[in-house]
Order: C-alpha cells, then sequence, then structure tokens
C-alpha cells in the first residue's frame, strides 16, 4: 500500500491514529506506528509536561515515525506545546493542526521540518489550508467522535469533493472502522484514513476499561449529538448524562448554559475514571463494527489485510460493462 501518505510519512500502511484527546497516549502511538501506521500523541487534556512525557514515551517503545496533534481552540496558551514540539522535533515526523485555524502555525512547524496535516470539515477549510502550506488534507466527516465542524458534511459527501479541489493528498475521517470503510474511503478518493474510536478499544489505549466495555457492546445507533449550541457539535456515546446534558441544551438560551456540561473535565470522568454518570465520552458512528479489545499493532494490521482483500474483490467486479457494449 503505497502512496503519497505512505511517502510523506514513512510508513508501511496510510493508517493514521486520531490525535484524541486524553487517551492518545504514548504506548498507543508507538504501538500503531510499531503495526505499520503512523501513530499520533494528543495534546488536549494533557499538561505541556505530560505531553513531553508521552512523547519520550513513544520515541522509546518504536523506531518507526510518529507524530503529534495539536487542536488549537482546546489550550488556553500554545505556546507550551510548540515549545515541547520544538524540543522534540527531531523525534517527530507530523504534526496534525485541528479545532482553530492553522494558518499562523503551518509555518513555525514546516520550518521544524515537520510534516503538516490540517484537520477540516468543509472544503472551504481545506483550500485555505493547502494555501497556507499544509501538505496533507485530513476530511473529517460528521460520523466522527468527539467534536465536528457546524457544516455537519458526512464523510461520503466531503471527501470526495475535497479531493477534487486540492492537490495535496486527502485523508478521510469519520466512522471508519475496518477495512471495507478504508477501502470505502479510498474509492471516494483518499490516499489514508484516520481512526479514533477503533484505537480507543485497544490494549495500549489509557481509556478506562469500561470506556473500552462500552465501546465493544455498542449498538449501531450507539451515539448522539450532545449539543448545536457551541458553534459545532459533539458526537458521543449515548448514555444517562447524554440525554441530561441534551435536555440542557434544549432548554438553554446562552451558550454558557451548557457549557459546563461538555469541557474537557466532564469528558475526563468517563474516558479516564470510568464514570458514565457524570461524564460524556467520544465515539464514531461505525462504533457497532467494534467487537473486541484487540492490541493497535494488530488492529493495524488487520485494517490493511481486509482493505486489501476488499479492493482485490472489487477489481474482479464487472459493473455491466458487456451490457454497455450491447
Amino acid at each position: 500500500m503505497k502512496n503519497r501518505i505512505c511517502e510523506l510519512l514513512d510508513v508501511r500502511y496510510p493508517i493514521i491514529e486520531g490525535g484524541m484527546a486524553y487517551v492518545g497516549n504514548g504506548a498507543l502511538a508507538a504501538a500503531v506506528s510499531n503495526g505499520g501506521g503512523f501513530g499520533q500523541i494528543g495534546s488536549a487534556g494533557r499538561s505541556p509536561e505530560n505531553f513531553e512525557e508521552e512523547i519520550l514515551l513513544a520515541s522509546q517503545l518504536t523506531k518507526y515515525p510518529f507524530g503529534v496533534n495539536l487542536p488549537i481552540s482546546e489550550h488556553k496558551d500554545n505556546q507550551p506545546y510548540v515549545n515541547v514540539i520544538t524540543k522534540h522535533k527531531d523525534k517527530i515526523k507530523a504534526i496534525s493542526i485541528s479545532a482553530g485555524n492553522p494558518s499562523p502555525f503551518i509555518p513555525i512547524f514546516k520550518e521544524m521540518g515537520l510534516v503538516v496535516m490540517v484537520i477540516t470539515a468543509t472544503a472551504k477549510h481545506a483550500l485555505k489550508a493547502e494555501k497556507s502550506g499544509a501538505d496533507i488534507i485530513v476530511c473529517e466527516g460528521y460520523e466522527a467522535g468527539g467534536h465536528n465542524g457546524g457544516a455537519e458534511l458526512t464523510t461520503f459527501a466531503l471527501v470526495p469533493h475535497v479531493s477534487r479541489m486540492v492537490d495535496v493528498p486527502v485523508v478521510a475521517a469519520g466512522g471508519i472502522m475496518d477495512g471495507h470503510g478504508m477501502a470505502a474511503a479510498m474509492a471516494l478518493g483518499a490516499e489514508a484514513v484516520q481512526l479514533g474510536t477503533r484505537f480507543v478499544a485497544t490494549i495500549e489505549c489509557q481509556a478506562h476499561d469500561n470506556y473500552k466495555q462500552y465501546i465493544v457492546d455498542s449498538s449501531d445507533d450507539a451515539t448522539t449529538i450532545l449539543t448545536r449550541k457551541i458553534g459545532g457539535v459533539i458526537r458521543a456515546l449515548k448514555s444517562n448524562y447524554s440525554n441530561k446534558v441534551q435536555k440542557i441544551d434544549q432548554a438553554a438560551s446562552t451558550i454558557e448554559e451548557i457549557l459546563p456540561y461538555v469541557r474537557g473535565t466532564e469528558n475526563k470522568k468517563a474516558v479516564i475514571e470510568g464514570d458514565f454518570e457524570n461524564g460524556w465520552a467520544s465515539a464514531g458512528q461505525g462504533v457497532s463494527l467494534i467487537t473486541s479489545v484487540d492490541s493497535a499493532v494488530d488492529v493495524v494490521k488487520a485494517i490493511a489485510v481486509e482493505a486489501n482483500q476488499v479492493i482485490a474483490e472489487m477489481k474482479v467486479i464487472n459493473f455491466g460493462q458487456s451490457a454497455l457494449k450491447n
């Protein structure tokens, strides 16, 4: 599986781990990279000191390339995180930028020699990111877990549109859990996929066992939107807490009334502490496709094998060509 993204990230398989808040730890990033994919350490929910610790851990656990994620609006001050990245730039292959305007940051990271990936949710923002110097565009559809764009464009609609408009390679994200999803993304014009929820349900992820089991036990309608009052949407697992948040959201007349219930601290209660009565946890819409907790190494390889099988099977299908000739 060789293409432009494999070459840019120096990986065997174009499978990227999303930079997940709280649970995108160094051991997980290293395991994804050891499996042939591209692991990433999330900075959201981490102090600069802990962010640095996870980078150092990943560098000890893998000899393969890995990256980091910087969600701009998640930090009151991004400079300490930029300082950590600068200090360890030789250990990092790439950075993904999300949740804010990436334009001021792209030149900084490119000057460090890093591959820059920008997460977008519309073609407009994808074009702007490309113009600002992004090397890779990650198209994140409305199916994705966590914070999503207000346009609510689905992966199936967003990826083919953006892939036709930009010259840089495109990554598909949102609702992709297995090799079938990866093959479909490639058919839409993507050159790689980014997965978050699937990597939560892995041995190496620091997520609480309650969170992992919640994912494994989920049905096809297990996710919901917590709120639309914050300028975007948050996709999370259904629970008593999510029901409470939705009722508050419906009655709220200002953003300030709902914000205390969807902060990172409430997210941490579920994903790290396993408390689903007092906190919420992200998950993509394809969550029901996850049926076990496995090593991230095995997950990457299984997705690649399945995707190749699906693509091979598709190549032998005749879509009525003989009928068209007649």
